[in-house]
C-alpha cells in the first residue's frame, strides 16, 4: 500500500504564501517551497505541473479566500450603503487577519505569472473577478450610480481606497492600526452617492 503524502496541498501553498510575503513572487520557486517544508524537490511535481501552476494556485487560493468574504458583505444587506461600508471594512479586516496573504495580493496576478497560467487557472481568475465586479455593479445601480464617473466613485470607495489604507502598513511590515477599519469605512461612505430615496440624498 502506498504511503499517504507527507505534505498536503494546503501545507505547500501555505509555505508558498510565506515565501511570497517575504521575498515577493520571485521567491516562490519549486525548490524554495520544497526546502521550506522539508520535501524533496521532485515531490513538488506530483502536485503541480511546474512553477506556473504553483504560482497560479497560490494566487488563486488567496484571492478566492478574500473574495468569499467580500462578496458576502456586498450581498449581505438590503441597504446598499450598509453593504458597501461592510465591504470596505472587510478589505481591512481580512488583511489584518491574513497579513501574509494580503501582502501577496498587493502584487497582482501578472506578477504571479498569469501570462503562463493554464486556461483553467485563468478561467478561475476571470470568473472570480467577474462575480466581484458584477456585485459592485449591482450595488452601484442600487445607489443610483448610473454615470461612468459615479460608478468609478463606487469602485474607488470599495476597492482602491480600502487597499490604500492597508498597503503602506503591509509593505512596511507594520501591523495595521486599530482604527484602520473605521478609516476605510468612513472614507468609503464619504465617496458613495446616497441611495435613491435616502434622506441624506
Amino acid at each position: 500500500m502506498a504511503r499517504p503524502p507527507r505534505f498536503d496541498t494546503d501545507q505547500i501553498l501555505d509555505a508558498a504564501v510565506r515565501l511570497a510575503a517575504s521575498a515577493g513572487p520571485v521567491g516562490v520557486t519549486m525548490t524554495a517551497v520544497a526546502q521550506a517544508i522539508g520535501a524533496p524537490s521532485g515531490s513538488m511535481y506530483h502536485r503541480f505541473a511546474g512553477r506556473a501552476a504553483l504560482l497560479a494556485e497560490v494566487w488563486l487560493r488567496s484571492v478566492e479566500r478574500f473574495q468569499e468574504g467580500y462578496l458576502a458583505c456586498l450581498h449581505g444587506d438590503t441597504d446598499p450603503r450598509r453593504a458597501a461600508r461592510a465591504a470596505a471594512r472587510h478589505v481591512v479586516g481580512w488583511s489584518r487577519a491574513h497579513p501574509e496573504e494580503a501582502v501577496l495580493l498587493l502584487y497582482g496576478p501578472w506578477e504571479f505569472g498569469r501570462a503562463d497560467w493554464s486556461e483553467e487557472h485563468t478561467g478561475r481568475a476571470d470568473s472570480g473577478n467577474g462575480r466581484v465586479y458584477a456585485a459592485i455593479g449591482d450595488l452601484a445601480a442600487a445607489l443610483g450610480a448610473t454615470e461612468p464617473q459615479d460608478r468609478d466613485r463606487v469602485v474607488l470607495a470599495l476597492i482602491d481606497l480600502p487597499l490604500s489604507v492597508v498597503r503602506r502598513h503591509l509593505r512596511a511590515g507594520d501591523p495595521l492600526p486599530p482604527h484602520a477599519e473605521d478609516l476605510a469605512e468612513e472614507s468609503a461612505a464619504a465617496l458613495l452617492p446616497a441611495a435613491p430615496g435616502d434622506p441624506a440624498a
